[in-house]
């Protein structure tokens, strides 16, 4: 999997199509990420302490890795990523402007 946490992704296809967001956590095993902000349900939350009421709370469930595409800043959309390696490092670069993402 490419994608790695805090990368800027482009959701391609589901409800939130069109969509930007940062990525907060990824699954590699499961191939899933969550992206703040998207794919947005409604959670029930228990009172913590006595005297407080429960609420209901948006939270940001996981999307298929399929879905989203890393967002070039250069490009300004979604690109398919390669890899350039120099002076022993690994880059990643865009495969549209050939540009360090």
């Amino acid at each position: 999997m490419k994608l790695k946490k805090g990368e800027n992704v482009v959701v391609i296809a589901g409800k939130d199509r069109g969509q930007t967001g940062k990525i907060a956590q990824v699954f590699p095993q499961r191939s899933q990420v969550v992206v703040e902000g998207i794919n947005l349900r409604k959670r029930r939350e228990r009172p913590k302490k006595a005297g407080e009421k429960g609420q209901i709370v948006s939270v940001a469930f996981p999307l298929d890795s399929s879905k989203v595409m890393i967002k070039c800043d250069r490009c300004g959309r979604g690109v398919r990523v390669g890899y350039r390696v120099t002076e022993a490092k690994k880059i990643k670069i865009c495969r549209r402007c050939q540009q360090p993402i």
